[in-house]
């Protein structure tokens, strides 16, 4: 017919046939941003999906209300830099563009696992926060002592904070006493060919070394002279226990 655009018609063809919906379909037909509606699933105010596949019927579709979901949402969510200088700002520390951050993304990556933030983007680049929940975390008693922990540590920090040389807290590693929370890149000088990976542990997992391994004479490995061989080079990693 004249004055119809084909495409158009086709999606609104194929909208009113549709019979099954993902997060991203349901945010659509209910015409509001998906991290809205991932938030309302984290909270539970939209039921689990009806279908396999983790897919929403229609019926189901047609029962929620979009307003309610907007409602819940209330305001734009904050990227993982936000919520960080939020946290750090609630433990009068505010992060400083001049300066080291005293919060990182790194923390709030952390809080995530905790279960005490949702991720609401869907990229593993990057973290979408509901300014609500971030305000909650702020508002924690514990926050100091949370941030702490989950603090990150590059191998030579880590070695200066058990009082032991670098290549002690190497040996850890190669023991698999402690891993690698994750990596972060470093740039050296203007070349991305002076780049490298850096590994970052969780203050929380280097403090508890010393605990976790009674058997090692830490006053004695924190007096190694420089230039002396590890006492740690003559322990092997422990062998998994078979499971039966």
């Amino acid at each position: 017919m004249p004055g119809l655009c084909p495409t158009n018609t086709r999606s609104r063809i194929s909208s009113a046939r549709r019979t099954e919906y993902d997060e991203a379909q349901a945010a659509q037909r209910l015409k509001v941003p998906v991290t809205a509606f991932r938030w309302v699933r984290h909270a539970g105010i939209v039921p689990a999906p009806d279908l396999p596949a983790g897919l929403w019927s229609r019926t189901a579709m047609e029962a929620l209300d979009a307003g309610a979901v907007r409602a819940a949402m209330n305001g734009e969510p904050l990227s993982g830099r936000e919520a960080a200088d939020r946290i750090a700002a609630a433990l009068g520390t505010p992060n400083k563009m001049s300066e080291k951050a005293a919060v990182t993304s790194f923390v709030v990556r952390r809080f995530i696992t905790r279960g005490l933030l949702a991720d609401l983007s869907g990229n593993p680049k990057g973290t979408l926060h509901h300014p609500g929940q971030v305000a909650e975390v702020c508002a924690r008693e514990d926050l100091a002592e949370l941030v702490t922990t989950d603090t990150p540590l590059g191998p030579d920090q880590a070695a200066d904070r058990l009082g032991v040389r670098r290549v002690e807290f190497d040996w850890m590693v190669k023991l698999k006493w402690i891993r690698a929370t994750e990596w972060t890149e470093v740039q050296y000088g203007t070349s991305r060919a002076g780049a490298v990976d850096v590994p970052l542990y969780r203050t929380a997992d280097v403090d508890a070394l010393p605990g976790a391994h009674p058997e090692v004479d830490w006053e004695e490995l924190r007096g190694v002279e420089k230039g002396r061989r590890s006492p740690l080079a003559a322990l092997r990693p422990k062998a998994k226990t078979a499971s039966v």
